[in-house]
């Protein structure tokens, strides 16, 4: 069943849960131009090592991506995601993806479950549980998969969405992120820097 439908179908429960999650949630989102929030906070590893931000800053710039095991939207992109990702951190900059789901909502989005996660995508890049949720709030994401790239100085030059079809990696037309992480690691303006992020509610812990 393809994405958009599925969540079309899941519309009614997830506005239900997503009422709850934002009262839990973030209040302001991160603006353009805004310095990495929360970026000395250690956060555990797929590998067991406790890792912050700034930590992976790497010298043409960090990317941060909000996203999680379960939702049907940040699998369909985590084949790309994992790409990007790999791709990237072999030039420059600094990948780090965070799961800020609290696994109590979702088994799947447990500590274990993330290290075989990794395994399977072979991500070349630490994927961390942001426990409580607290580097999630201070970035004001609120969906899975939720992109943020900030520059060589550390800001903020793009936030949202990966591409332009989930559903079909073939049929994509706009490289949102793909064109952004280009134009960083070339030292260009970024020319689309903000997107709507389009995934599943993050399922934040119990503040």
């Amino acid at each position: 069943m393809k994405i958009s439908i599925l969540c079309t179908a899941l519309a009614f429960s997830i506005a239900l849960a997503g009422a709850a999650t934002a009262l839990a949630g973030a209040a302001t989102a991160l603006q353009l131009g805004a310095k990495i929030p929360q970026a000395d906070v250690k956060m555990r590893n797929v590998d067991g090592r406790e890792i912050a931000i700034a930590d992976v800053a790497g010298a043409k710039g960090t990317l941060v991506i909000f996203t999680c095991n379960h939702c049907p939207w940040a699998k369909a992109w985590e084949t790309r995601i994992a790409s990007l990702g790999n791709t990237y951190a072999q030039r420059g900059v600094g990948v780090i993806a965070v799961n800020a789901n609290d696994p109590v909502a979702y088994a799947d989005d447990s500590f274990d479950a993330m290290v075989k996660r990794a395994k399977q995508r072979d991500f070349q890049f630490p994927y961390v549980v942001d426990a409580g949720s607290k580097v999630a709030r201070a970035f004001g994401a609120e969906r899975t998969p939720e992109a943020y790239l900030f520059d060589t100085n550390g800001v903020l030059v793009y936030h949202g969405t990966i591409d332009d079809n989930a559903d079909d990696a073939a049929a994509v037309k706009q490289h949102f992120l793909r064109d952004a992480l280009d134009a960083v690691t070339s030292g260009q303006p970024v020319a689309v820097k903000e997107t709507k992020a389009l995934g599943c509610g993050i399922k934040f812990y119990a503040s």
